[in-house]
């Protein structure tokens, strides 16, 4: 299996440089904004939109050949998803520009790129990071993506195709219950306490609004200055729940990898869209909305296929109602667990109880386990995630 790897490099131009390529991502957004706007909307297919925009996009925006042919190929994935998720194409916005093979190349004698921009060829420095260098070293990437951050710094994010080793077939399986209050909890007893997040983040929130408090009683250089702080104290929230993200997934996906098991996990998919419809106070709905349990999936899925861990996603239905023992449905009240079923009795923490039957649900997606009568089917989301398999009932 091949799995890709972005890595995200930051580029060193020369002012001169930096005005080519903002030059080039203006015409390549441009460049995708007509042909979206002059192709029928129905159609997808990027050989078939090259062959009607392909020569007007060459000598109206001056884009190269290549460089044109991944206009084509943008706006036909982004046309694909936009009619899976039933929504309309989004504008094209000048911050980032495919590449491919030829009008991109990579050169570890001197750490620099080199890129095709509007009528020239443009070699630039790399800053990179010890990581960045040891993935890189040896390497010699086809494709990239040249993009334009909202720090006003450019990157490129290069992308390296790794051979992946073949899932690990077990008997066993790890379920992993996501939350608020603890992050991530195992049906082995392990925990990720969710309080220094949320403490975080209540932390930038209140300094947000005194930022933005100030910003709308001050002057014109002092609003710029409130923005320019809000920038970087979004960028430090990110960077730290990206952190604490990367540290649990890791430990769980090498967990299951030393023990030879399956990790099974929770669909949340949609979870935001329905909480958002009940009442609750804006700090809740903050909290809520600011919950980064897909952000801690992808982390553990690909991961997974890194490792040859078999990652598999499950529906989150009834999974902390249930009683993981004896299957009956049982009184939750805020972590805590009490089975209904009076010859059974068990109570305990609820989010240990909630994982134990992810688990066990894992184990019948993965093995058909334990019932003869349930098939299932997997499949993918529009964003690639794997999707909860729909368990259905045999005659």
């Amino acid at each position: 299996m091949e799995q890709v790897l972005t890595l995200v490099c930051k580029l060193q131009p020369t002012l001169e440089q930096s005005a080519k390529i903002d030059a080039l991502l203006a015409s390549f957004a441009d460049g995708c904004n007509y042909t979206n706007e002059t192709v029928k909307p129905s159609v997808t297919s990027k050989t078939t939109i090259q062959s009607l925009v392909y020569q007007t996009l060459r000598e109206q925006f001056g884009l190269s050949a290549n460089q044109a042919v991944r206009v084509c190929a943008r706006v036909g994935a982004n046309r694909k998803t936009a009619k899976l998720k039933r929504k309309p194409v989004k504008t094209f916005r000048p911050t980032s520009a495919d590449y491919d093979a030829r009008i991109f190349s990579f050169r570890e004698k001197d750490w620099a790129v080199s890129l095709t921009l509007l009528g020239c060829r443009e070699r630039i420095k790399l800053s990179l990071g010890n990581y960045q260098q040891g993935k890189l070293k040896g390497r010699a990437p086809t494709s990239a993506q040249l993009c334009k951050h909202r720090d006003g710094q450019y990157y490129i994010h290069i992308q390296l195709k790794d051979e992946t080793p073949e899932p690990t077939k077990s008997d066993n399986v790890i379920g992993i219950d996501f939350g608020r209050r603890d992050i991530a909890v195992t049906s082995k007893g392990e925990k990720w306490d969710g309080k220094p997040i949320q403490k975080v983040r209540d932390t930038y929130a209140k300094a947000r609004e005194s930022i933005q408090r100030q910003a709308s009683k001050g002057t014109r250089s002092s609003r710029r200055r409130c923005r320019g702080l809000l920038q970087r104290l979004s960028g430090k929230e990110r960077r730290y729940q990206a952190w604490l993200n990367h540290n649990i997934s890791k430990h769980i996906v090498l967990d299951a990898k030393a023990s030879a098991t399956i990790i099974a996990i929770e669909d949340l998919t949609g979870i935001r869209e329905r909480t958002n419809q009940q009442r609750r106070s804006l700090t809740e709905r903050r909290r809520s909305n600011s919950w980064a349990f897909y952000q801690l999936r992808y982390f553990l899925e690909y991961k997974g296929i890194k490792y040859g861990v078999e990652v598999v996603a499950v529906p989150p239905a009834y999974t902390s109602q249930t009683c993981h023992q004896c299957n009956h449905l049982g009184v939750r009240s805020q972590k805590r667990f009490k089975c209904a079923n009076k010859a059974c009795g068990w109570h305990g923490d609820a989010d240990f109880n909630g994982s134990m039957n992810i688990a066990n649900i894992g184990a019948v997606v993965t093995r058909l386990r334990g019932s003869e009568c349930l098939s299932c089917s997997l499949s993918y989301d529009t964003s690639g995630l794997l999707k909860a398999p729909r368990l259905l009932a045999g005659d």
